[in-house]
């Protein structure tokens, strides 16, 4: 299994909404009401960007849940299973977790969570039926999909593609 580099990392790849949600349903819905405490992304070093291959980690007053995105329609969610002390270690790239970046999502850090969604979507393309991850807070949100075998986030409502299926407690 492929750990992303990731000391510890096992992820644990899923398809479709019910498989998702019968997996991570209840948790991510206990997420709603925390407190978003941090968010890290790992960061190439010399490109000085955001290297999308790797999990986002959402950190939730001590919750934290580990989002990867890959081939085309495949997602890992994991708990509290990496330390973001510890970087992560591909030969060809220098890389390290980096705090609450962009500034959108450092914008969300300090809020509580309103809404979790499962997203599906549902446009007439080979996305058709892809499952995306949707936080909203009370001055933003952040959708994480799947942009062709690597993450992706937006920081604007979610398409109207796609169809929502709130996840709250």
């Amino acid at each position: 299994m492929f750990d992303f580099g990731i000391p510890g990392y096992r992820p644990e790849w899923l398809s479709g909404r019910s498989t998702i949600t019968a997996a991570h349903g209840a948790r991510l819905a206990c997420l709603t009401g925390r407190q978003l405490t941090r968010a890290l992304l790992v960061w190439d070093l010399d490109e000085d960007e955001w290297f999308a291959d790797c999990p986002i980690l959402l950190d939730f007053e001590g919750e934290q849940v580990e989002i990867n995105h890959w081939k085309f329609d495949e997602v890992s969610i994991t708990w509290n299973t990496i330390d973001p002390a510890r970087s992560p270690a591909w030969p060809e790239f220098h890389l390290a977790w980096r705090d609450n970046a962009p500034d959108e999502l450092a914008a969300l850090v300090g809020q509580p969570l309103s809404t979790m969604e499962l997203l599906e979507w549902r446009g007439s393309d080979l996305a058709q039926g892809t499952v995306s991850l949707g936080f909203s807070f009370s001055n933003g949100q952040v959708t994480i999909y799947n942009k062709l075998d690597e993450n992706g986030m937006e920081f604007t409502p979610p398409d109207d593609r796609y169809t929502r299926h709130r996840r709250n407690s």
